[in-house]
């Protein structure tokens, strides 16, 4: 199994290495992808350790179960990260790319969401739970 382009439930959104995307530490800008290597946890889905979000090596911490969490996660906080938009990149592909032809005529309502929040799209992530 690669981990290029999956679909994480959890957090409702794609995931791996082939995913560009935004560190979803609040307010960072760094672009980044869905791989294992910017995974909370360093496992698929953030394993038993971490959240599943994704964050840059500069918001990577560390705690005595593992060495690849985000903050939260590491201080073993109540409060967790929010999930960042789409990066825009990523919602340009599944709207133009032919490999995502059957999945945009499959999906005729999250076509319309990607559409409607491309002009919109920005880096700003807001708050944190």
């Amino acid at each position: 199994m690669g981990w290029s382009i999956g679909y994480d439930s959890t957090w409702e959104r794609d995931i791996g290495y082939g995913v560009p995307a935004t560190c979803d530490h609040t307010g960072c800008t760094a672009e980044i992808d869905r791989g294992l290597g910017y995974v909370c946890g360093g496992e698929p889905y953030g394993g038993e350790h971490g959240c599943g979000l994704f964050v840059c090596s500069e918001h990577t911490h560390s705690n005595r179960h593992h060495d690849q969490l985000c903050q939260h996660c590491a201080d073993r906080r109540r409060r967790k990260l929010q999930p960042s938009p789409d990066h825009p990149d990523w919602i340009r592909w599944k709207l133009t790319d032919e490999s995502w032809q059957q999945w945009r005529d499959e999906n005729p309502d999250e076509v319309a969401k990607l559409r409607a929040a491309l002009p919109a799209q920005g880096h700003d992530k807001g708050g944190e739970k």
